[in-house]
């Protein structure tokens, strides 16, 4: 995933889902679909980015679930080639 067209799409394309999700169920199954994405989704696709960017191996996508983990690689993420 080293486009990062692709990786926007795949970040923002869940977002209408969850908010037209929101409209049609009960709030109780928004927060649980909003916390997925927010926690395994979004740490696997940011990984899955960083991996293809060689910049952490495979086994240390885990470490994205740490708060604030993240921050270390958001200019890599967003903005590097």
């Amino acid at each position: 995933m080293k486009n990062i067209i692709v990786y926007s799409i795949a970040i923002i394309l869940p977002l209408p889902l969850l908010l037209l999700f929101s409209r049609i169920a009960h709030p109780n199954w928004f927060v649980a679909l909003l916390l997925i994405y927010a926690i395994p989704y979004r740490t696997l696709i940011d990984g899955s980015r960083l991996v293809s960017k060689q910049l952490i191996p495979w086994n240390q996508v885990w470490k994205l679930l740490i708060p604030g983990w993240v921050r270390v690689y958001r200019k890599d993420l967003y903005f590097k080639k």
